[in-house]
């Protein structure tokens, strides 16, 4: 018997041992798990920060109680209020992702606190975060159009309150009492919206139901009813029961890939009480961070020309031409909205004529995986319009953008500052009010309109049209100011019309420009242009102007290039590429195989294809 007790204890002991080891090396695999995933979320954030600062510049939040009064009449209004609240705090775009991950942190703690999940099987809490992570991230370019008010606050914090709520009732009271709690979610319907519903899902599934769970789940059904009729019944139907699910639609568009994240945040939620007694497994964490990051890889938008774009609308915004002028000079394909803004950027440093084709003017498609479709009107079009002096354009502009997606700082600013240019000083006072509530804008004021504006501004009548507002729009009406008096307008009309490739109008836009700068250097690509517009059509020598002779080499060596590398069955787009390295930086590389402006009407590159 002695000898067996040793050998017993001596097991024993052995076995102790080996546990030991066995739970250190899980802590070692779940911290490290963590680790990798939280650093994976500062780096996602932290080339997202430009994102974050757009999101506050474009959300909208009015302090008052007509604007808390809006949203509280529809559930989940009161996260939509505090979610709107928060977004302000992306003015500091570290300030929010800071904000977000501590959200984010406490999800997690408090999911496995009520969740009850130990060990390893806490990992399983990533899921969620990386799904509403994802969500912040897969925007796109709907971030400018989005009528979603708080959306990049409101979800994690409805998120966290159903877990607290959860938390909550498995904590407080015994389980037979838990028909309260669903009485309870039924009164916090129009606070919780769609979380309402997961709360009590969960509840019924952490333990077995009883009769009083199904009544509960009973009563959820018609929940929705019941607040729709008495309160809501100016909502949808297909919005009652998913109250706060954020859906993505426009009259013309429909997106639904970018609600994946938060169905998947759905169906995650209410697998891991059925889930997490069979997944203690040391290998979880593992598997549940390669999950979350491949999950939010593979959905998360970046690209460059949309994060450029954002951070030249927002330092143009602070007229800071120089930081735009980097910025272009250091991306190669340009979209049209930072083709436009380069240009007031030259407009104002100085250089137009002889640094807008080396900058490029070849406007690049916008990268959109859906069927989305946002241009110029919709990303920058009161700002471009504003720096053209085009004022009554860029304030219908304003209110039409605003109605839409909200009054938010951008275009608040932007109103602001074409009150002061229209010198209506009671509206400056109004918008200026509005934004000085906002933490960041307490002593906010428009900056004094530029003598450029001012000149643009008195060079031609600016009546509203009424017709589009496209890019095309925008380059053909500055073409036409060639018959201004104004050195800007003109340097303005020339360039635009060499843009438009239109040999009429860049003519009459030349002998205007030619007038008013007699004493002043013919610029490099007004020279370009000139020489290709002679070359095309030499019985029409409209006027005579000396060129330098190294600029009429290239031109030569130019079309010789072109003779050698076009070969046969090579489409225009393989020509504009082979030609790209060597002539790009050229006003005849963009004339023949630039991207145009869209919808031109007219006679245009008529030249080159003769």
């Amino acid at each position: 018997m002695g000898i067996l007790n040793i050998v017993t204890t001596f097991a024993a002991k052995r076995s102790t041992t080996n546990m030991n080891k066995t739970n250190k090396v899980s802590d070692a695999i779940l911290y490290g798990s963590l680790l990798a995933f939280i650093l994976f979320v500062v780096y996602i954030l932290y080339i997202n920060l430009e994102v974050l600062y757009t999101a506050h510049d474009r959300s909208e939040f009015i302090f008052g109680a007509p604007f808390f009064q809006t949203l509280m009449s529809k559930p989940f209004g009161l996260m939509q209020y505090v979610g709107a609240w928060l977004t302000q705090l992306c003015y500091r775009p570290s300030i929010g992702a800071s904000v977000l991950m501590i959200i984010w942190v406490l999800i997690f703690y408090v999911g496995s606190k009520a969740f009850r999940l130990k060990d390893s099987a806490s990992a399983l809490m990533l899921l969620p975060v990386a799904c509403l992570l994802t969500s912040v991230v897969n925007q796109g370019y709907w971030i400018y159009i989005s009528t979603i008010r708080g959306y990049w606050f409101s979800q994690s914090v409805g998120y966290l309150a159903m877990l607290l709520l959860l938390w909550a009732a498995r904590s407080t009271t015994p389980r037979k009492w838990h028909l309260v709690w669903y009485v309870i979610a039924v009164c916090l319907y129009p606070v919780l919206g769609w979380f309402a519903l997961l709360f009590v899902l969960c509840l019924a599934l952490v333990e077995k139901p009883t009769w009083r769970e199904l009544l509960g789940l009973l009563l959820v059904v018609f929940t929705a009813s019941i607040w729709h009729t008495q309160f809501y019944s100016n909502l949808k139907a297909d919005d009652v029961v998913m109250a706060g699910f954020p859906r993505f639609v426009t009259p013309s568009d429909v997106c639904p890939h970018l609600a994946i994240p938060f169905w998947v945040l759905g169906i995650v939620t209410v697998l891991i009480p059925l889930c997490s007694k069979y997944l203690a497994k040391w290998f979880v964490p593992v598997l549940c961070a390669l999950a979350s990051i491949i999950f939010t890889s593979s959905l998360m938008f970046h690209d460059k020309n949309y994060i450029d774009e954002m951070h030249m609308v927002r330092i143009a915004c602070d007229d800071n031409w120089k930081g735009v002028l980097r910025i272009a000079e250091e991306n190669k394909k340009p979209t049209s909205t930072m083709m436009f803004l380069k240009n007031i950027a030259l407009m104002n440093e100085g250089g137009l004529l002889d640094r807008s084709f080396k900058l490029g003017n070849n406007a690049a498609e916008i990268y959109n995986p859906d069927t989305l479709h946002v241009t110029l009107l919709d990303i920058a079009s009161p700002l471009v319009y504003y720096n053209y002096g085009m004022m009554n354009e860029a304030i219908r502009l304003n209110f039409e953008n605003a109605i839409q997606a909200g009054f938010s700082p951008f275009y608040l600013k932007m109103l602001a500052r074409c009150a002061l240019a229209v010198g209506d000083q009671k509206l400056v006072e109004r918008y200026t009010t509005i934004l000085h509530h906002s933490p960041f804008y307490a002593n906010w004021q428009p900056a004094p309109i530029t003598e450029k504006i001012k000149e643009l501004q008195k060079c031609y009548s600016d009546e509203l049209t009424g017709v589009e507002n496209s890019d095309s729009y925008l380059v053909n009406g500055i073409s036409l100011w060639y018959e201004s008096d104004s050195k800007v307008a003109s340097e303005q009309a020339l360039l635009y019309a060499m843009m438009r490739c239109d040999s009429r109008r860049f003519w009459a836009s030349l002998r205007n420009f030619v007038q008013l700068h007699l004493d002043e250097q013919f610029p490099l690509h007004a020279m370009e242009a000139y020489i290709l517009f002679m070359d095309k059509a030499p019985e029409e020598k409209r006027m005579m102007l000396p060129v330098e002779q190294s600029v009429f080499d290239r031109y030569k060596q130019f079309w010789a290039a072109l003779e050698e590398k076009v070969k046969p069955g090579m489409t225009l787009e393989q020509a504009g590429e082979a030609m790209r390295d060597e002539f790009g930086d050229t006003y005849w590389w963009y004339n023949l195989f630039g991207r145009k402006p869209i919808n031109i009407r007219g006679n245009v590159g008529h030249e080159v294809a003769s």
